[in-house]
């Protein structure tokens, strides 16, 4: 498996996924790395009146209004100060492009499927349905997101229309 990974291009897609991998707090996701379009350092952001919390509101990129979620406040964490290590991941959600608020973006990993356990029963019921398994790499343990679950596209649309 190790001179698999070593070649370029020599891993195939049943063998590993790819992840980028990001930190909240002390614990570790990730989110498959074909969905994400780029990683941006954090840059302001324009409010949108009566969105759900989890939504700081929107950014222009090149032209674009993306909605922007904070997912420690979507996850019910303590709030961060933003800093200098804090990114904006944008994801392609099917057609839809949208920011996600990280603490710190950590790496792209390659995850043998065999890695990837099913999650919890008591993460993957109501609001958590958005962990799709929990990649194991030696002593690490990377929770994996499912994007498209993960932002509540009714939300969303909320958002662009009072853009």
């Amino acid at each position: 498996m190790n001179e698999e990974r070593a070649g370029a291009g020599m891993t195939s897609e049943a063998d590993n996924g790819q992840f980028l991998t990001f930190t909240l707090q002390s614990e570790e996701y990730g989110i498959e790395i074909l969905k994400v379009q780029e990683i941006k350092g954090f840059s302001k952001i324009t409010p949108i009146p009566n969105a759900p919390a989890y939504v700081r509101g929107v950014m222009n990129l090149r032209g674009t209004v993306v909605p922007i979620i904070d997912l420690r406040c979507r996850f019910s964490m303590t709030e961060k100060e933003y800093d200098q290590f804090t990114c904006i991941i944008v994801v392609n959600i099917g057609t839809r492009v949208v920011g996600l608020i990280v603490d710190t973006v950590s790496d792209v990993l390659n995850i043998p499927h065999d890695a990837i356990a099913d999650p919890p029963d008591l993460a993957t019921g109501g609001d958590n349905a958005f962990i799709t398994g929990m990649g194991k790499l030696d002593e690490r343990i990377v929770m994996l997101l499912d994007t498209s679950r993960l932002v509540n596209m009714a939300a969303i649309a909320g958002v662009d229309t009072a853009a």
